[in-house]
């Protein structure tokens, strides 16, 4: 397959609360335009997709995106030229999960958690997804605040519910992070406990791999590699970091480091939708315009890509063959520092895209048309 080939069938998965309002943990800073609804949050993403070309589903987060009628839901996404991708779950927003919440010492605690991911497979039903995401903010903060291991038996028993309920072609992706907001110990602190949980639970359940999910120096394409090698990589979730988990646009902090990822990805022929990994955005843009924000996210993913699928795998394998230390370097570097703009520009006028998306954006005038438009109502945003 061509280079242009491979990123023309690319996906990358937008996410609903990228399109609200967001802000750090002291303050939520509201924009102008943001969506008030899920149908308007779907309203951005076909906007996203219609210039980028690559971006045909929108994740949902339940209960940020709860709607009456799903269904209804999925068919107002296809009437704009998108789908409703992964459901993600939210066990962190209630006065009850203050000590966790598959994993709180209290049983009625525990059900009321997975009632909610049980409820979420349901709606997984009527909109057709394939994927349900959870990730758990349970942890501790103090020493002999609670049992470890019994935490660790806790949370196997929800995983091992909630994934018997899935249906034949569901899947449940479970997503790690070191820290935060539990200082002490996190209940799925890193991809080797998340890895040891999927693979217990057997070939429904897989790993996502969030990109700012890790502690400095972390080498994300080892990890990258490693469940790739074993059948456990589910998707991604990217972001950028520079200290913790940022959620800054991917691409923003390390580039090298996302074309390094891609390039493992490549290597296992993994990039392909066929392949099964879902790549997705996970971001939060508290400065930056929302939309523009995605847009440029989903470039920076494709240029990282473009490099990833210049690299010569020959001449690769043939110096690392030799021992050529420097000439397998040199490989991967020619590669990365390639300017793919040119041939990006050029595969979008081919697909019958403007070749420069964001200026398009710019051009079609639709940040002021959502300015003007939504007025009144509650605009969206996780609250804080």
């Amino acid at each position: 397959m061509s280079v242009k080939d491979a990123l023309r069938e690319q996906r990358i998965e937008t996410p609903s609360w990228a399109y609200g309002n967001s802000g750090t943990r002291f303050k939520v800073f509201a924009q102008q335009g943001v969506p008030r609804t899920p149908y308007e949050k779907i309203d951005d993403a076909a906007v996203v997709h219609r210039l980028t070309g690559v971006a045909p589903t929108v994740a949902l987060h339940i209960p940020w995106d709860k709607v009456d009628d799903y269904g209804k839901l999925a068919s107002y996404a296809r009437d704009r030229g998108v789908a409703l991708g992964a459901i993600n779950s939210n066990v962190f927003q209630d006065d009850d999960y203050k000590l966790g919440s598959v994993c709180h010492p209290d049983a009625a605690v525990r059900r009321k958690a997975i009632g909610h991911l049980l409820e979420c497979v349901d709606i997984m039903d009527q909109t057709g997804s394939r994927d349900l995401k959870l990730w758990f903010a349970d942890g501790l903060n103090y020493p002999g605040q609670d049992n470890i291991r019994a935490r660790q038996d806790r949370l196997a028993e929800a995983l091992q519910e909630t994934c018997d309920r899935l249906g034949a072609d569901q899947r449940m992706l479970l997503e790690y992070k070191f820290f935060e907001p539990a200082f002490y110990t996190t209940d799925v602190p890193d991809w080797g406990t998340a890895y040891a949980h999927c693979l217990t639970l057997g070939e429904k359940a897989q790993v996502v791999i969030d990109t700012g999910h890790h502690a400095p120096g972390t080498n994300i394409e080892f990890i990258v590699s490693f469940l790739l090698r074993a059948n456990k990589l589910g998707a991604f979730d990217f972001n950028s970091r520079f200290y913790a988990d940022d959620d800054l646009m991917v691409g923003a902090a390390d580039p090298f480091q996302l074309f390094r990822i891609m390039h493992e990805i490549v290597l296992a022929d993994a990039l392909k939708p066929a392949a099964g990994i879902a790549f997705m955005l996970d971001q939060c843009h508290n400065l930056e315009p929302k939309i523009p924000a995605i847009i440029r996210s989903v470039l920076n993913v494709q240029e990282a890509t473009a490099k990833a699928l210049l690299v010569d795998h020959e001449a690769l394998d043939a110096a690392q063959q030799a021992g050529d230390v420097l000439g397998a370097n040199a490989v991967v570097m020619d590669a990365y520092n390639t300017d793919v703009r040119p041939l990006l520009r050029e595969l979008r006028e081919e697909m019958g895209l403007d070749p420069d998306p964001m200026a398009a954006y710019r051009r079609s005038g639709y940040a002021e048309q959502i300015v003007r438009e939504r007025v009144g109502g509650e605009a969206a945003g996780w609250g804080a």
